[in-house]
């Protein structure tokens, strides 16, 4: 998921500490997180209480290219989009991270002491536990269901990344626009340049395919939303 980055990456007034009775944290951050159930209580609850629970509003850049890693970031609450910019500014979501998810990228930071190559935005309100990258690394040696937890993630993303890649080579864009809309609707609130920036294509691309698809009937479309009116329709595009 995300890592939090320097300070001045959060408008002023978002970083804050959430307040939250110990138990009740706790009982949280172990139900999302059930890989730090093992941990023997007193080094549980020294890493809660070196950890930062950051909570930021929709919109927040978590991290940017060149940024430095600050910590491991877990997901409580929220979701956050990692995507990647290309020099002419056009935009690719990589993954979305959502809560009981960590940050595969801020992982790789940290083991390889290397900066963000990519930008995560809060796509809602975000709330996160940041663990320092001193206890990241010792859970990562020491603690082996946080080890499987961390490398499960990559496999998942490493799954997910080459799945993105096989669409964006070799399948249509009509029938990647089908499938995302499918996937997202009925109601898709989005606008045309974010739906572009997901599939990794351009505005005026995805809009003339829209007005396509409204044109059949297969969707109608309105200010910065989109509405499936024949998913069936889409599914046989979407298979080619």
């Amino acid at each position: 998921m995300t890592a939090v980055t320097e300070p001045r990456s959060l408008p002023s007034g978002t970083g804050i500490l959430v307040a939250m009775e110990a138990k009740i944290l706790r009982e949280r951050v172990l139900g999302h997180f059930p890989a730090l159930a093992g941990l023997p209580e007193q080094r549980l609850d020294r890493l809660l209480a070196t950890a930062q629970f950051v909570q930021v509003p929709a919109g927040t850049v978590l991290f940017d290219v060149q940024d430095p890693c600050r910590g491991f970031p877990l997901l409580l609450e929220g979701a956050v989009r990692v995507v990647k910019t290309a020099a002419n500014g056009r935009e690719i979501l990589l993954y979305r991270v959502e809560p009981g998810d960590g940050c595969v990228l801020s992982g790789g930071c940290l083991l390889g002491q290397a900066d963000y190559n990519a930008t995560g935005t809060a796509e809602s309100a975000v709330i996160l536990l940041l663990l320092p990258p001193e206890s990241f690394q010792a859970l990562i040696l020491e603690h082996e269901p946080f080890r499987r937890f961390v490398f499960g993630l990559y496999a998942s993303r490493l799954a997910e990344v080459m799945e993105l890649v096989e669409e964006v080579a070799f399948r249509r864009l009509d029938q990647r626009l089908a499938q995302l809309l499918i996937r997202r609707g009925p109601v898709i609130q989005e606008t045309h340049q974010a739906l572009a920036d997901e599939l990794g294509s351009v505005r005026e691309i995805v809009s003339r395919l829209l007005r396509s698809f409204e044109t059949r009937g297969w969707v109608s479309l309105s200010r910065e939303k989109v509405t499936v009116s024949n998913p069936r329709a889409l599914s046989d595009i979407a298979r080619g």
